[in-house]
């Protein structure tokens, strides 16, 4: 019994230790949706997410026009330094065609980056920090389904990055070039039952003609623990362009270091109308390691088989555990 109750100890600092820890077991990517988690990927873990698709847009109004074509979504995300900490170049390159209902005879060719942008992400606020991890009910399955109150207090992160835009690019506002720079308010809660709401606010593009409010909303549910589906509203407001889009979707975990994913988007309205649909991947390479928690002086002496908070003589100090294991045995 003293073998299994120390065990049982070592566990259990362990889980304290590791309960708010950025990194996860198994990938923890912001695909297939556009909102960003609060938690980074976790110390010395580089990971990239990308996604090609089908765009569309027609615009019915005065100014027709239909824009058809292909692009990218890319990110490339690394934990430095401390774990709330998280570096990141992410962007979207696209090429389309565009003819407007006047001119059908002619075409106009656009190809450029939507936007590419370098920042860093930190958690500045954690829930379960500094709190033990709360493990599952063994005996109930309802217990571990019960919603808790403490799971509406959210994980919070800030970003701050900077967007680089080139001259004459087609899909932003005229004279937009240069950089500018770009924050976030990140949120995330962690529902029962795999269920995980994040909200980002986003201002974007800070100084510009073309400024920015963004917010986004994801709510994403495990069906499996192979499989993920999600839902996602996005509203975008500046003098250049607004919108509120919907994304739908989900993703299937390949292995602990890949993941697959797929979604379409959409929107409700004709100035333009848009949808696009496409599939994509994030993969990890995890150089990650975890440090080894320090074990207080009462958990030395509750493997040891002492008393807590007394004082020890220097036999029992020299005492080696496998000795008094050994004493310990009851074979009745």
């Amino acid at each position: 019994m003293n073998l299994l109750k120390s065990t049982l100890i070592v566990l259990l600092c362990l889980a304290s230790t590791q309960g708010y820890s950025q990194y996860t077991e198994v990938i923890n990517s912001n695909r297939p949706g556009v909102s960003r988690s609060a938690f980074a990927v976790g110390t010395n873990v580089v990971q990239f997410e990308l996604g090609p698709y089908y765009s569309k847009e027609t615009r019915t109004p005065a100014a027709a026009y239909e824009a058809n074509g292909f692009g990218i979504d890319f990110a490339a995300r690394y934990g430095l330094l401390w774990e709330p900490l998280e570096i990141s170049i992410e962007g979207n390159y696209q090429n389309d065609t565009q003819k407007y209902s006047s001119t059908y005879d002619s075409e106009y060719k656009r190809s450029n980056f939507r936007y590419l942008t370098i920042g860093a992400k930190y958690l500045v606020f954690d829930p379960l920090k500094n709190k033990p991890e709360e493990k599952p009910n063994l005996y109930s399955w309802k217990a571990n389904r019960t919603f808790k109150w403490k799971s509406l207090i959210p994980a919070i992160s800030v970003y701050a990055g900077a967007n680089i835009d080139s001259k004459d690019n087609p899909f932003t506002a005229s004279g937009i070039e240069g950089v500018s720079p770009k924050i976030m308010i990140a949120t995330q809660n962690n529902f029962a039952s795999g269920w995980v709401f994040v909200m980002n606010f986003i201002k974007d593009r800070i100084g510009t003609d073309q400024s920015d409010f963004q917010y986004i909303l994801t709510l994403t549910h495990a069906v499996t623990p192979k499989w993920v589906i999600f839902g996602e509203t996005q509203g975008i407001k500046s003098d250049f362009y607004a919108d509120n889009l919907f994304r739908l979707g989900g993703a299937y975990l390949w292995n602990k270091n890949f993941q697959l994913d797929s979604a379409i988007t959409f929107n409700t309205k004709d100035t333009p109308a848009v949808f696009n649909v496409g599939i994509g991947a994030s993969y990890r390479l995890d150089f990650h390691k975890d440090k080894i928690p320090s074990i207080d002086n009462d958990v030395k002496d509750e493997l040891n088989g002492l008393p807590t908070n007394v004082k020890k003589t220097p036999e029992d100090e020299a005492e080696p555990v496998e000795k008094r294991k050994k004493e310990d045995i009851d074979f009745d």
